[in-house]
């Protein structure tokens, strides 16, 4: 997994380039934060808060599940920071990408218990409409997204895997909220086609789903996925705003 964090850290140099090209106004206030949880966890999480936000004005809420790799400090930062923020700062949303406890992933009991548990913060620190909240993640937060997607579309409200298996979840619990799934075909860690096989099963379903397949990039060209993630972030939008 360390060549995860060594593609997260090529792409934060490249989105860093970007960012300091942008106008220093349009740029959301992204920070490094620390909340201990009910059960007493300590989770660390990254924090993008968009220009102009005011209490009066109910925001998107995306929430970010980082990819596999060494657990260092503010990694789900270094995710929203290089990855998350570039492709969806359009949305307007508040964001945030919490640490995933030790040792376990997103999918397990610790993981779900430490994501829901921040979530309820924001929701009490920041205005965040209900209506338009978001998960996502890349490769272990790919699967940590379907998983969440799964077993809280009461709270969810849209999803983007990238990158990230399905799971063994009963095919009538998935794709209850819209799903913007994107994958590889070059993928050469997560094989592509049980995701495009879910998304097939659950088009015949009548659910609202989109898979975007790529062609020729691996598993760990994470910036490469950038474009898919932006156009991903506009498609559920125009779900959000029917």
């Amino acid at each position: 997994m360390m060549r995860v964090l060594l593609a997260l850290a090529l792409t934060l140099s490249v989105a860093g380039g970007a960012l300091q090209a942008s106008a220093q106004s349009a740029a959301p206030a992204l920070l490094q934060r620390t909340f201990v949880a009910p059960d007493g966890g300590r989770i660390l999480y990254g924090l993008s808060v968009p220009p102009g936000y005011t209490p009066g004005e109910p925001r998107p809420l995306v929430v970010a599940l980082h990819p596999g790799g060494p657990r260092t400090p503010y990694y789900g930062y270094s995710f929203l920071r290089g990855i998350v923020s570039p492709a969806l700062r359009d949305l307007g949303a508040i964001m945030v990408a919490p640490d995933c406890p030790p040792p376990g992933s997103w999918s397990d009991p610790t993981g779900e218990r430490a994501v829901l548990a921040l979530v309820e913060h924001i929701r009490r620190e920041y205005t965040i409409d209900p209506r338009r909240i978001l998960v996502t993640g890349f490769s272990m937060g790919g699967r940590g997204t379907w998983f969440m997607a799964t077993r809280h579309a009461d709270l969810f409200t849209a999803a983007i895997p990238i990158a990230g298996a399905p799971g063994d979840e009963p095919l009538d619990r998935l794709g209850r909220i819209p799903m913007y799934v994107i994958h590889s075909r070059a993928d050469d860690v997560v094989p592509f086609e049980p995701d495009a096989r879910t998304t097939r099963e659950l088009e015949k379903l009548g659910r609202t789903i989109r898979l975007e397949a790529l062609d020729g990039i691996g598993h760990f060209e994470m910036g490469a996925y950038i474009d898919a993630f932006t156009r991903a972030g506009r498609w559920i939008a125009e779900r959000w705003n029917r």
